[in-house]
Formats: C-alpha cells, sequence, structure tokens
C-alpha cells in the first residue's frame, strides 16, 4: 500500500538485526514504536511512522477476563464431544481409542501448561506464532504460524458443513445443508466478530454453556443404558499384532487413532491469540488455559465412555451423531436426544464462531508482522480485524461449498496442528535453554521435561494422521510448500521490526549482543 512505511528489518530478513541502540540505560530494538521509545527517554529520534502504523493496527484492549477466556477455551474444542472421535473406535476399538485419547490428553496437558509460561512471557496476539519466532527466528515464527493458519482456516469450513448437515438433519426452517446454510453461517459470525471482541467473546460463552450443559444431560441419560459389555463389542481382527477384545486392531490401532483422541481437546491452545485483548493477561492466560483444560477432560471422560457403553462400540464407530445414537437403543427419538441433538448444533456453532475469531486474530498477527499482506491487519473503530475476519471467512465458505468433504477436511486441519504443536513445544525446550533468566510470570510445572513430553506426543500424533488419511496429509503440506516459498522469495525481506513479536525479538538480540560486549 502506498501509505505504509517501509518499516523493515535487515535486508538478510531478520535474522541479524542493526545493532541496538542505548537511551538513558534502555536498549531498543533498530525501529521500536515512538510510544515505548519515548517512554525511554528517546521522544525525538522516535520514529513517528512505527507509532501510526500500529495505531492502525491495533486491538481492542481489556476486553477479556478469566470467564470469557475459559469459555473460549471450551468453544473452540466442544463440538469435538459430540461427533468424530467416534471415528476412532473403527481405527483402534473401545481399548485402542482409550489408550489414544489419555495420551493425547497427557500431551495437551503438558502443551497446555508450556503454553501458559510462554503466553505470561510474550502475551501478544501471535500465540504459539510469536513463541516460536522468538525461540527459533523467522522461519520457526513462520513455519508455526502458517500451521496454526493452516488448522484455523480449514477446521471452520469443515465445521460449517456439519451445522448444514445438523439443520437439514433437525428440519430446521425446512433448509437443507448447501451453500445457503454455509454462507449465512459465516455472513452471520463473522458480521458478530465485526461488531467487537467483548459481544464475541460473550456470545461464546452463551452458547458454550449451553452445549455444556447439554453434554452433562446426555451423560446422565446415557449412564442409565450403560453396559459393560458394549464397550468391547467390536469383532478382533485376529491377524493384528497384539489383537484382543480390548485391542481388537492391536497395537497399531493405538496409533491409528491418535488424531481421534486429539478431538476431545483440539483447538484449545489458541486461548493465548486473545493476549492482546485480556485484562492482565500474564496471570489470566495461564489460569483460563488451566481451568479450561480441566473442564475438557471431564467432559471427554464422561462422553467417551458413557456413548460407547450406552449403545456399543460396534453401533456408534460410523455414525454422524454419536450421542444422539445412543441414547436411540430402538431408533426411536427421545426427550433426551432431541435435547442432545438440538445442543449439537449449539456445540458446533460455539466451535466455528470460536475458530473464525482464532484464525482471524493469527492471521493478524503474522500480517502485522509483515510475514503476510500488511493490509489484512487493518483494524476498525471497534478495533477488529476486518479483512483477517472476511478473507478467512471468504475462503471457508468457498472450500465448504467446492469440496463438501468436512472429514478430510478437518484431517488437514489435524495435520496442521500437529505440526504447529511440535514447534510450539520446542520453543518451550529453546528459551528454557537459552534464556535461563527471561522474567516468568508463570512457570511450567516439571520445566523442560513437561514440553518435551509434548513435542514427542505432537510428533507421534503428525505421523499417525499419514496412517489415517495420507492424502489430507500430502494436501497439507502441498499447501505449507506454496507459504514457504512465499516467505523464502517474499516476505522475509520485508519484516516489520515494530510489530511486537519483532520487537521481542530484537530485545533479545540486544541483550545477548551487550552481553557478550
Amino acid at each position: 500500500m502506498a501509505d505504509e512505511p517501509e518499516l523493515t528489518t535487515s535486508p538478510a530478513g531478520g535474522d541479524e538485526p542493526e545493532r541496538p541502540r542505548r537511551a538513558h540505560g534502555h536498549t531498543l530494538p533498530p525501529a521500536v514504536p515512538a510510544a515505548r521509545a519515548a517512554e525511554a527517554g528517546e521522544g525525538a529520534d522516535a520514529d513517528p511512522r512505527a507509532a501510526t502504523y500500529l495505531e492502525r493496527r491495533s486491538l481492542r484492549r481489556g476486553s477479556a477476563g478469566p470467564l470469557l477466556l475459559t469459555g473460549l477455551g471450551v468453544a473452540y474444542v466442544v463440538s469435538g464431544d459430540f461427533s468424530g472421535w467416534n471415528a476412532g473406535l473403527a481405527e483402534g476399538g473401545f481399548g485402542g481409542l482409550a489408550i489414544a485419547a489419555v495420551l493425547m490428553g497427557l500431551m495437551y496437558t503438558c502443551l497446555v501448561f508450556s503454553l501458559a509460561e510462554l503466553a505470561s512471557v510474550l502475551p501478544t496476539a501471535g500465540g504459539g506464532y510469536g513463541f516460536a519466532r522468538r525461540a527459533l527466528g523467522t522461519w520457526g515464527g513462520f513455519l508455526t504460524g502458517t500451521a496454526i493458519l493452516i488448522e484455523y482456516v480449514l477446521a471452520p469450513a469443515a465445521i460449517a458443513l456439519f451445522i448444514g448437515e445438523y439443520v437439514e438433519s433437525l428440519g430446521l426452517f425446512g433448509l437443507e445443508s448447501g451453500w445457503p446454510v454455509y454462507l449465512a453461517c459465516f455472513v452471520l459470525f463473522v458480521g458478530i466478530h465485526l461488531w467487537g471482541v467483548g459481544e464475541a467473546l460473550r456470545f461464546i460463552l452463551a452458547v458454550t454453556a449451553v452445549a455444556v450443559a447439554a453434554l452433562v444431560v446426555f451423560a446422565c441419560a446415557a449412564a442409565t443404558e450403560f453396559s459393560a459389555g458394549s464397550l468391547n463389542d467390536i469383532p478382533v481382527d485376529q491377524d493384528a499384532f497384539g489383537a484382543g477384545s480390548w485391542l481388537p486392531f492391536g497395537l497399531l490401532g493405538i496409533w491409528a487413532a491418535f488424531p481421534f483422541g486429539m478431538w476431545f481437546f483440539l483447538g484449545v491452545e489458541g486461548v493465548p491469540l486473545a493476549a492482546e485483548e485480556t485484562r492482565d493477561p500474564a496471570r489470566t492466560l495461564p489460569r483460563a488455559m488451566a481451568w479450561s483444560l480441566c473442564i475438557l477432560l471431564v467432559l471427554a471422560l464422561v462422553t467417551f465412555v458413557t456413548a460407547t457403553g450406552a449403545r456399543g462400540a460396534a453401533v456408534i464407530a460410523d455414525v454422524g451423531d454419536p450421542l444422539v445414537q445412543a441414547l436411540q437403543p430402538h431408533g426411536e427419538p427421545t426427550t433426551a436426544s432431541r435435547i442432545v441433538n438440538y445442543a449439537g448444533l449449539a456445540g458446533l456453532v460455539a466451535s466455528f464462531f470460536s475458530l473464525i475469531y482464532a484464525g482471524s486474530r493469527q492471521l493478524f498477527a503474522l500480517s502485522r508482522a509483515g510475514y503476510l499482506p500488511r493490509v489484512l491487519s487493518l483494524t476498525n473503530r471497534r478495533k477488529a480485524p476486518y479483512l483477517g475476519l472476511v478473507v478467512p471467512g471468504a475462503l471457508g465458505f468457498a472450500l465448504a461449498a467446492a469440496s463438501g468433504d468436512g472429514a478430510r477436511m478437518l484431517n488437514v486441519a489435524v495435520f496442521g496442528a500437529t505440526i504447529s504443536y511440535a514447534l510450539m513445544a520446542l520453543s518451550h525446550v529453546v528459551l528454557r535453554w537459552r534464556e535461563p533468566r527471561l522474567r516468568r510470570p508463570y512457570r511450567t510445572p516439571g520445566g523442560v521435561l513437561t514440553s518435551s513430553v509434548a513435542l514427542v506426543l505432537a510428533c507421534s500424533a503428525l505421523v499417525a494422521t499419514f496412517l489415517v488419511d495420507p492424502r489430507a496429509a500430502l494436501i497439507a503440506l502441498g499447501v505449507y510448500g506454496v507459504a514457504l516459498v512465499y516467505f523464502a522469495c517474499y516476505s522475509r525481506h520485508r519484516l516489520v521490526a515494530s510489530a511486537p513479536e519483532e520487537e521481542f525479538a530484537a530485545l533479545a538480540e540486544a541483550e545477548a549482543a551487550l552481553a557478550r560486549d
């Protein structure tokens, strides 16, 4: 854009910033924003272009407290309790999926504790990308941010398809699943986000509360039909190594069920993306992430066990509405199944709406720092990144309307997620090793051991996606390759030094240079 100042790092793309300047005892990165430079006592030398650039790309501060953030963390995931996870029964049986869910629960627990520390150190809208930028440099930041974008652009497109199926199956307004329903979803919910973050987060909390309440109703109703014998009614594959009644597809079935075990938790790592819109993020983010994860762990355990035991693993392994089917043993709708059916739509809406939010903030942060076209990070009068919402929304609608394959798109999203998890866990390890004296308002229990467990399990889940859907994994790799060519040939030479994530990195380089001197 002609009106945008050319605020970049060094010609090498930011890996070797300029020598730091000193101002009254403060170390300043090369294009530090005017406001922060003035606070440091440099006023007259500050570059006003940097302040103008960031003013046009600022979010509404202090809009989110611990309750709204906890609701956001649960909303990212709650639709996965209503459907999707049950396909893991066809890969590993009850025992295989149970072990996979426990291991994936452990991975997310370790990852969330690691991200809580990183979020307290780097409370910016970049989230995982910002953490990796500080620890792994510009390439690591872009690799992580791109993987997160793949997850948060593909997942809403897939959920829009599922919303269409629910609307049709419930007979709402006589509508059928198709592009008009998908378009209505994107227009309505992107519009609410454009209105303002406070309004959006309150809407998310209300819809999520409905979905969680329905899961409680479901668990109580399904418990009355529970039978332990129904858990292992899938026929055993006698040729599979280690096969038995609890592991009908053998030990390999555990590994193949990893991506489906993730469905109980997929997306909770997006809470730090709200950092710049949070009150006291160093304290609030770790608490909200921990509470979100605790709620999700309980919901996963209760939903998985009661649904499978009420109707049988063999019956619900291949259905699109496992909770509804679990409450209809004779195929006839009941009061409880109707409640869960309508609430399932609420759960899908909660996840759809929150994932749009997460995708817009990740796109906003990458654009503001110059990794993507800068125009995408401009905000409106209500401090919402309007193009960061509209562009991925339009792309998501196009994918939903053209593809119609929600399962494939979710598998692509899972592939992107596992790459980002591995890189974020690695970032925690690197920062603990390279910057041990960095001020950490919150420290991960277990330290590097915790993030190392997350790293190993994330790599295992990444490989498991090839076992489930090799085509989806290859599609994700293709998108990844195109993005890397764009970064290598163009955007890495045009990074904005005054963006918060780049500024943190420049300060780290400055401190390291001074220590060497």
